[in-house]
């Protein structure tokens, strides 16, 4: 027996601890969370722990595994005392242990209020998370559907303005071609519908686009069998080649 106490006296025992525990206790500062018991096994401890590791990590600017598996064992119990979990870890996180201690037990409260065992910040982040990703989906949603829009307008802008260009084009070219053509009207032709007069005139039959299409490109197996010009056309080549040769002329005036 010396000073005082048997050899194997535990700490709870030993009075010199018990008297350093009490002047810890009052000489530090608490935030008031540290009032109030924690009940692990209402929390979700699965959840706190990552927390604990980066947290420490940050604050210490390193990390130290023995230190986190520390703090998880003075979390195991049924009833933890957060004033006294601040007296065992200020040796080892110094000036950071009270900022720590409020923020660990300010989530340990929050969880063991909860039924889900989880702190209500956390459920509000991952709300807020989650809210911002759809957010985010929704507004590259709008983008592809505005960009389709746009295509979509483009493209029939860009058929009706085609459309219009085809129209020109064969207004032009119907209106070059219709004055060769009758100029190259036979003779006998010529002069009964000189001597019909107005009447003649009404009974003359322009050739259709197609056949003036076809005469412009020289596509002659294309033209209409039924039609009056083929026979003309087929019956006076000559003719057809004196047009073809003057092609770059009718250009000119499509």
């Amino acid at each position: 027996m010396s000073g005082g106490f048997f050899r194997g006296t535990s700490a709870d025992q030993d009075t010199r601890f018990s008297n350093k525990q009490a002047k810890l206790l009052k000489s530090q500062k608490f935030a008031p969370e540290l009032e109030h018991l924690v009940d692990t096994r209402k929390v979700k401890m699965d959840v706190i722990r990552p927390w604990i590791a980066t947290r420490v990590t940050e604050l210490l600017g390193f990390e130290d595994e023995v230190l986190i598996n520390f703090i998880y064992g003075l979390l195991d119990g049924k009833e933890v005392n957060g004033k006294e979990v601040q007296i065992s870890l200020t040796g080892f996180m110094e000036k950071n242990t009270g900022k720590f201690m409020k923020e660990l037990w300010t989530l340990l409260l929050s969880a063991q209020k909860n039924e889900s065992g989880v702190p209500q910040q956390f459920l509000d982040a991952k709300e807020e998370e989650t809210r911002k990703k759809q957010a985010e989906v929704d507004r590259i949603a709008n983008e592809i559907q505005k960009k389709k829009e746009i295509e979509k307008e483009s493209r029939e802008l860009e058929r009706e303005r085609w459309k219009k260009m085809d129209i020109e084009v064969e207004k032009k070219g119907n209106n070059a071609m219709e004055p060769a053509l009758k100029h190259m009207l036979p003779e006998d032709e010529k002069e009964t519908d000189m001597r019909n007069g107005a009447r003649g005139r009404k009974s003359y039959s322009t050739p259709s686009a197609a056949i003036l299409s076809c005469l412009y490109t020289k596509q002659i197996t294309e033209l209409p069998i039924c039609s009056l010009w083929t026979f003309k056309v087929l019956d006076i080549m000559h003719l057809g080649n004196l047009l073809f040769s003057k092609r770059e002329q009718f250009s000119g005036w499509a």
